[in-house]
């Protein structure tokens, strides 16, 4: 198991917003972390990137504890994080936000990064010609390509993405989670919070359903997109939207 993660306790002051979760990512695996607004779909990344430090349980990666370390030391050991809204640096061109999420490895030398920038660059073909654009002037999708570029930047072997369809057009969310799944294809493993399950589900194997605080329903994709307990509590809206982007395509 890449990433273990056992009766998780996480707090903000007094509230407790995680319960004891526990949940496993196997090495290339995409595996969806779903539920609604509030859930702790958000806090969970959070947890795990250190961003946010337990209250209680344990969270091994590649068998060893991340416990005490800070944020820098958890990307150093190879996972990193593409939080919600992005998070580009509205002022730095394109290339040095990419550039930028390199600076964690210490094998990143100049012609290593830029050899890494343009594979990226390869990776996320709209974003070619805007290499020395600001941040600021691009798109929601491009920044939303620019923001899983720059993760990946880290040469992570797990990646957490935080919403990466929140707030963009039905096609580009289609666009994006093909990319999604082709990182996955390329070998970096990817655990995935997504407001629209539906889509979520279809690239994933396996998911975990929040419910304020706690694992709720989990198992693998294909079961959970049959699963009528499923559609009724998370499949509605999220079906509809889906049928949405299959009809403008």
């Amino acid at each position: 198991m890449l990433l273990e993660i056992d009766g998780l306790v996480v707090r903000y002051g007094a509230v407790e917003a995680l319960h004891g979760i526990s949940l496993g990512v196997e090495a290339g695996e995409i595996v969806a972390l779903l539920g609604a607004n509030g859930a702790g779909k958000s806090t969970t990344l959070k947890a795990i990137s250190r961003l946010l430090p337990p209250s209680g349980g344990s969270i091994r990666f590649g068998g060893r504890s991340l416990e005490g370390l800070d944020p820098e030391d958890v990307v150093a050991l190879g996972i990193a994080h593409v939080p919600e809204g992005r998070k580009i640096f509205p002022g730095l061109s394109v290339v040095d936000n990419l550039r930028l999420g390199a600076t964690p490895r210490r094998d990143a030398g100049r012609a290593q990064t830029d050899a890494d920038v343009d594979e990226m660059l390869q990776l996320f073909p709209p974003l070619r010609p805007l290499g020395a654009k600001m941040g600021w002037t691009l798109s929601g999708g491009e920044q939303q390509m620019l923001a899983i570029a720059r993760g990946l930047m880290a040469r992570p072997k797990l990646l957490l993405l935080d919403e990466p369809s929140l707030g963009l057009a039905p096609l580009v969310v289609k666009d994006v989670m093909e990319t999604i799944a082709r990182i996955a294809r390329d070998g970096t493993t990817v655990l995935l919070v997504e407001q629209n399950a539906h889509l979520a589900l279809q690239i994933a194997s396996r998911a975990y359903v929040l419910e304020t605080g706690r694992v709720a329903l989990s198992g693998a994709a294909s079961e959970l997109l049959k699963s009528d307990e499923m559609r009724r509590a998370y499949l509605g809206s999220a079906v509809r939207v889906a049928a949405a982007i299959d009809a403008a395509v």
